[in-house]
């Protein structure tokens, strides 16, 4: 029998296990880049897709003629006057809309959260009808800042009765269900106390990217720039939290500055695209739910899958409003409803086949 003085097989177990490790934490992060490198190209060529196709259909090269050395034809001015601002509106919104829906669904634990649930939405709505029917404000210049003043008391509101900095996701939920029913309430009763209210109101209310001008755009950027740097600056620390508070104490994350952060975040961001457009519901529930299964919970990858992705949706889901019922039109906000209706349904049969 010969004795060995070498490193005994059962001591290299445990580096072989960390070297296992690393290369597989090293191959995820290589499909977590993929994906984000994807979620790129798709985006460009929806807001190529954008600009190429409605009821005029206009060849790729013709576009491109039109954005770097236009001619002043027709094409032209479809492409640079109607197309173009409607595309870039369809990216910011469409980022700010999936950011906040992911930090909404991170912030309560909950993957079927929506940024509607702080009562952005039924906080705008309230606001635009206010305006439009007791101050007779008719333009969408004139909607926006109301829709966003709406929009942050609302999430004020919600997050103050959900306990402020000791609030809760349940109690923050159940403060968010509680202001959109009675404001929702308040917006129905005035549309059907004033019809002209209920005219001017259906523009808004739909969920458009349609007739909206870059110059609204311009208006709220910073306050959608300010709230996507809040979003991605609590991506550790919001991460934390989804483990639990116990936990997220336990890793030093701040655990009541962080949800109040999250709150102005997703204030910014849904109220800022609310206040453009309009509502467009599901955006902010669909791309997170789905980024998810590709990229984890970890809210370091999702949220930039999220900000890229949510506008390839958005941007798909407008175009294909335009040629379904070419030459008339179908605005963004109703496709987008549809597509989260079949999201609902399908989640629903999953969980059905899971209980058999």
């Amino acid at each position: 029998m010969s004795i060995g003085f070498g490193p005994s097989p059962g001591r290299n177990r445990p580096f072989a296990a960390d070297a296992a490790g690393t290369q597989a934490r090293r191959s995820r992060a290589s499909v977590r880049s993929a994906g984000l490198l994807l979620g790129l190209t798709l985006l460009v060529a929806a807001a190529a897709l954008s600009l190429a196709v409605g009821t005029q259909r206009i060849p790729l090269d013709q576009v491109w003629s039109a954005l770097f050395s236009p001619s002043g034809t027709e094409n032209d001015a479809i492409v640079r006057d109607l197309r173009l601002p409607r595309t870039l509106i369809g990216i910011a919104v469409g980022a700010a809309l999936g950011l906040g829906g992911g930090v909404m669904q991170t912030l309560t634990r909950n993957p079927l959260a929506d940024p509607g649930l702080l009562g952005v939405n039924a906080g705008a709505s309230a606001a635009v009808v206010t305006a439009i029917s007791v101050l007779g404000i008719t333009s969408f210049a004139g909607y926006l800042w109301f829709a966003l003043a709406g929009a942050a008391l609302a999430a004020t509101a919600v997050n103050s009765l959900g306990g402020g900095r000791y609030a809760t996701p349940v109690r923050l939920a159940l403060a968010g269900t509680a202001v959109n029913a009675a404001l929702f309430g308040y917006v129905n009763g005035l549309q059907l106390w004033d019809l002209n209210t209920l005219d001017a109101m259906r523009h808004w209310s739909v969920g458009t990217l349609a007739q909206r001008d870059v110059s609204l755009l311009l208006a709220v950027l910073p306050l959608l720039g300010a709230g996507a740097l809040i979003a991605f600056a609590l991506a550790r620390p919001l991460g934390a939290i989804a483990l639990g508070d116990d936990h997220a104490h336990a890793l030093g994350a701040r655990v009541k500055r962080t949800r109040v952060l999250a709150v102005v975040s997703i204030t910014l961001l849904c109220g800022g695209a609310t206040a453009v457009c309009g509502p467009i519901g599901f955006i902010g529930l669909m791309i997170p739910h789905a980024a998810r299964a590709f990229c984890g919970p970890d809210p370091r990858w999702l949220l930039p899958y999220c900000a890229l992705y949510a506008p390839v949706l958005l941007l798909v889901s407008d175009v294909l409003g335009r040629v379904v019922v070419a030459p008339s039109e179908i605005e963004v906000g109703t496709v987008t409803a549809f597509l989260g209706g079949l999201l609902f349904i399908h989640l629903v049969r999953q969980r059905k086949a899971a209980q058999l």
